[in-house]
């Protein structure tokens, strides 16, 4: 029953892996993925042929003699309602911020943006949406930095060869400006809603790398062909007016998501009540705010919060349902006893026996950030959380941030700014292989030799 469950994840990992061939969605073998990890593992549990553990290292088990049925059977149900309620967090969290990012697109919050970019230098531009891109990936996360910012580019370089250089280095510098906000990439996000870590922990350690990660990049690239010259504008960049409503809807809503941060270190609560009273307002303010000189109920309706939540993509919220519950089944698993003869489950058990395997901790971390680039980094995370019980803060979580974060831009479908990006542009993965992915290498190891290097003076 332990090899069927393994293997079920496996499958359905692979298959999540081979999204693109296989043209299938990956939240469909997400779903089932999890759904079959927990029924394997229930099935194994009532027969007694499998334990598991919960987050406490308490292990339960329905062996011969092993301990009171129904206190085992409580202690199955307890474990899963527990990673359940952990994983809720994360998807609450997420369709919030979300539905403020799609509230502020409907009231044409970004075009006061995309107003200020008036260049026409293709270095300066590089560096004019490099920058917004890591900044704003910090506030508003990478995917919809991305999202924005390809919107922007397809109004100031109309040439799609041209644009698709811009786009893959926003890839680069998206992902590098998410992964020092708790809110810039959804796998810093888990690690700050589990209290791996915390804002200002996340920021001092790791603000300076992700800049070497972004800026050594960038600075080669200005030397290329296709940053160099002069772009001929487009004609239509400023075809979209912003509305009365624009300027406040963009601030209020930016604002709201910087709130959360300072909401959880006031409250000590956890980041999705934050987020819901962000969500609130700004939703409260959008019901009511005047968008043009005259409107009809009709047109009101279009810029509604019950409009933008139609637009919130649903499948990505079901798919980190998915690969979340499938990780915690492993997690949940006992795999056998480490060292010291303690029972332990599937993923501390990988974690033990690669720290024996591999003599530095930082080279298992930088191996999971070049991994990261061809799986998924919400699995690699969630697998990392279940791996190793370093307390918060600690330079293993910082470390596992920047590699998971920026290690997805070595390849166009490792990260979610990069999946964005290929769809809006239908960049193709051999060419981004061929010229981009060097520059997100020199990148990512710029700013990992940093980190290791900086981290003993921040964590002595």
């Amino acid at each position: 029953m332990l090899a069927s469950i393994i293997a079920c994840f496996v499958l359905g990992y692979l298959s999540i892996v081979f999204e693109h061939p296989l043209r299938l969605d990956k939240t469909v073998p997400a779903l089932i993925m999890a759904a079959l990890c927990w029924a394997l593992l229930a099935v194994g549990f009532n027969s007694g042929i499998v334990s598991v553990i919960d987050t406490h290292e308490h292990v339960y088990s329905l062996a011969a003699h092993a301990m009171d049925h129904h206190a085992a059977e409580e202690g199955f149900v307890n474990t899963l309602l527990h990673h359940l309620g952990k994983t809720a967090e994360i998807l609450v969290f997420l369709i919030g911020a979300m539905t403020i990012v799609e509230i502020i697109d409907l009231h044409r919050g970004f075009e006061v943006l995309k107003s200020y970019v008036t260049t026409k230098s293709r270095r300066k531009l590089l560096w004019v949406v490099g920058v917004l891109g890591f900044i704003l990936s910090a506030i508003i996360d990478n995917l919809t930095a991305t999202i924005v910012l390809v919107t922007l580019l397809r109004k100031l370089v109309p040439d799609r060869t041209d644009r698709l250089w811009f786009v893959a280095l926003i890839v680069i510098a998206a992902n590098a400006g998410g992964a020092w906000s708790p809110i810039g990439d959804v796998t810093t996000t888990m690690l700050w809603i589990g209290n791996r870590v915390s804002t200002q922990g996340l920021v001092l350690n790791l603000v300076l790398p992700s800049l070497v990660c972004f800026v050594v990049p960038f600075v080669a690239a200005s030397f290329m062909k296709p940053f160099n010259g002069e772009l001929q504008m487009s004609a239509d960049q400023k075809a979209a007016e912003p509305l009365l409503s624009s300027r406040t809807m963009l601030y209020l809503g930016l604002g709201g998501i910087v709130f959360v941060p300072i909401f959880k270190t006031l409250t000590h609560l956890p980041p999705y009540l934050g987020m819901m009273l962000s969500l609130g307002v700004v939703w409260l303010v959008s019901e009511y705010i005047k968008i043009k000189p005259r409107m009809t109920a009709e047109e009101r309706r279009s810029f509604s919060a019950h409009h933008a939540l139609a637009r919130i993509e649903l499948s990505s919220i079901l798919f980190f349902l998915g690969i979340l519950m499938a990780v915690a089944a492993l997690e949940s698993l006992v795999f056998g006893t480490n060292a010291e003869g303690e029972l332990v489950g599937t993923l501390r058990y990988v974690a033990e026996w690669l720290d024996e395997v591999i003599p530095s901790q930082d080279i298992v971390v930088i191996v999971l950030g070049f991994a990261s680039a061809i799986i998924d980094n919400v699995p690699l995370v969630a697998a990392s959380m279940g791996m190793y019980n370093a307390p918060i803060d600690a330079k293993l979580w910082h470390f596992i941030a920047y590699a998971a974060g920026t290690g997805g831009s070595m390849l166009i479908i490792g990260s979610a700014a990069g999946v964005a990006a290929m769809g809006m542009e239908r960049i193709d993965f051999i060419w981004y292989l061929r010229k981009v992915s060097w520059l997100a290498l020199i990148g990512f190891l710029a700013g990992a030799i940093f980190y290791i290097f900086m981290a003993p003076l921040l964590h002595a």
